[in-house]
């Protein structure tokens, strides 16, 4: 039996089951812990875009670790150093991002395995092993860590099956805003050959065995991913949340 917790996201998607969102990018692990409660399947603690550091997330992996919901780390790029440290304190499920071809995508997977696999630095005390009380964390716990990368440019369309073909990715995540502005079609994430593109993208994902994610804020453009087939879909971000109730809120007595 495995002494590494199990990672139920990774499951989920692997049985085609719809695991719904939310992008957390308020960087504290109170916030956090608010959002950890509310029946989310997964949520995405960012560094990319967000003010988020190592002590940050490893403080939000600790208020998340309460509750039946899986906390999913997008380090700020496609860098086996920070893979190596999200890992050591705890993450088992990673995002990727700018993943535009097989190479790069094989960078991903190597620095989530150790030798001869992969680059992955050995420690033995990390908060991943139990502190060294697991003795067999190094032989266990690549079964258990969720591999997603972001495609989000044409050029990672254009090389979308072959980086499917990588061996160690779970799911591929579409970046519509990325993509949207690749396209030549910036701040229009509806456009038709944006939409287009992302269908498609989608059904390549679920034919090669893999996972499609993706995020909208739009209730109507999230069932309609959803029908196209992603898996992993969040449907709705902590900063969006706070800033517009409270403009509601707000508006609500001026009006």
């Amino acid at each position: 039996m495995s002494n590494v917790p199990t990672n139920k996201f990774k499951r989920a998607l692997a049985q085609g089951k719809q695991q719904l969102g939310l992008w957390t990018s308020l960087a504290n692990p109170y916030t956090t812990e608010i959002v950890a409660r509310a029946g989310f399947d997964w949520l995405l603690l960012d560094t990319e875009h967000a003010p988020n550091d190592l002590r940050s997330v490893l403080a939000q992996l600790q208020a998340v670790a309460a509750f039946p919901v899986t906390a999913v780390v997008r380090p700020t790029w496609n860098d086996p150093l920070q893979q190596k440290r999200y890992l050591d304190i705890g993450a088992q499920s990673l995002l990727i991002p700018y993943v535009q071809n097989a190479e790069e995508a094989a960078r991903a997977v190597a620095g989530t395995r150790y030798p001869p696999l992969g680059i992955r630095g050995v420690g033995g005390t990390t908060r991943a092993s139990a502190f060294g009380a697991n003795r067999e964390y190094m032989r266990q716990c690549e079964d258990e860590l969720c591999l997603l990368v972001q495609v989000e440019t044409q050029t990672g369309l254009d090389n979308l099956d072959e980086i499917l073909k990588v061996d160690g990715l779970d799911g591929v995540f579409i970046g519509p805003a990325d993509l949207s502005t690749s396209m030549g079609h910036p701040g229009e994430l509806g456009h038709p050959e944006v939409q287009s593109a992302i269908q498609d993208a989608i059904k390549r994902i679920r034919a090669a065995g893999k996972a499609p994610g993706i995020l909208t804020v739009d209730e109507a453009q999230a069932r309609r991913y959803m029908e196209w087939g992603t898996l992993f879909t969040a449907i709705g971000m902590d900063i969006a949340l706070l800033a517009r109730g409270a403009e509601q809120l707000a508006a609500r007595y001026r009006g």
